[in-house]
């Protein structure tokens, strides 16, 4: 892969992981999307490059890249804008009064929402870190998207961006709102321990191949779809209780389908598409953080869908063009 090439593919990373993540669900309208990208670019882009470099580096796979974006969820909602903490996070927001009251899964003491942390680290795995990550390797190619695309230098560019992005998006979204420093050493206690276990990963998991037949990719994407739409069906206990085992179930069933002869990247990148479809739904129901007019929400909401579409679809093509058998270490390592 040429340095013009890994350049391209960074830039791309960078751009689209802070779009699929506060974006693609119409959390903006069309006309902030711009702003969006400069301004959370150091910070999601940054986080998703590091993320994906790291873990192709040490030979890791998707399992890691799940549980370091889990840790960026929590620097990201416990340390950067405390709305892990912050009941009232979303109060100046047009959410205010449409979302469940986060304190009925509030931990005593820690003043932590468990339905709020589901919600926000899961978003985090998926569309900030995971699903730009698939996207832009699928669409770089196989060869490439096993590689790394930065030296040391780059790297350390990459970093220091990450840094300042999140000291500035902190000073932006904080809101005001300090943690508590139990809170906050909490949060840097449950980092640590997820970029362990995720650089830990790739000596614990082994390749146990099944020979039944692989499923249709559209399945692999309806599975995914399912366990994120069941995030807040009834407020309290029961709702984390529903999403929790509506996870588990489809993390088990996607891991033991990446097990069985056949399965590629072409079913990877089904798994983190099945959220993406629901996102790019939900965004003609949902209203953007600032008031904004029918005409412009409208016009949002269909830039999100033809976008989608044409990532989705140019990512998919690229795929088939290959044409070439993976092996499971893609998805198992």
């Amino acid at each position: 892969m040429s340095r013009r090439r890994r350049i391209a593919a960074v830039v791309a990373l960078g751009i689209l992981a802070p779009w699929t993540a506060e974006c693609s669900w119409g959390g903006f309208a069309l006309r902030d999307y711009l702003p969006v990208v400069v301004f959370l670019g150091p910070l999601y882009g940054g986080a998703a490059i590091l993320v994906r470099e790291v873990t192709r580096r040490a030979g890791l796979g998707w399992p890691s890249i799940a549980l370091l974006g889990a840790a960026f969820g929590v620097h990201m909602a416990g340390l950067v804008d405390h709305s892990l903490f912050n009941p009232g996070y979303l109060d100046d927001t047009e959410y205010a009064g449409l979302i469940r009251d986060s304190t009925l899964t509030q931990v005593p003491g820690l003043g932590l929402s468990v339905g709020d942390a589901f919600n926000y680290v899961g978003n985090h795995i998926v569309l900030s870190i995971g699903l730009p990550i698939v996207l832009v390797e699928s669409i770089v190619g196989a060869e490439a998207c096993r590689e790394p695309w930065l030296g040391r230098w780059g790297l350390g560019v990459v970093g220091v961006l990450f840094v300042l992005g999140s000291l500035l998006v902190h000073a932006d979204a904080a809101k005001g709102f300090t943690a508590e420093p139990h809170q906050l050493g909490a949060a840097v206690v449950i980092i640590v321990v997820l970029v362990a276990a995720a650089l830990a990963l790739g000596r614990f998991v082994r390749d146990r191949h099944d020979e039944r037949r692989v499923p249709w990719a559209g399945w692999v994407a309806l599975v995914t779809a399912v366990a994120a739409a069941s995030a807040d069906l009834v407020p309290g206990w029961g709702g984390v209780a529903i999403n929790a085992g509506v996870v588990l179930v489809a993390v088990v069933v996607i891991v033991r389908w990446s097990r069985r002869s056949g399965w590629s990247r072409r079913h990877v990148l089904a798994a983190f598409s099945g959220p993406l479809v629901l996102s790019a739904a939900v965004a003609y129901v949902v209203p953007n953080y600032a008031p904004a007019s029918p005409t412009e929400a409208v016009l949002g909401d269909v830039a999100i869908t033809v976008i989608t579409i044409a990532l989705l679809a140019t990512a998919f093509v690229r795929l088939r063009r290959e044409a070439r058998p993976e092996v499971n270490e893609y998805v198992t390592k």
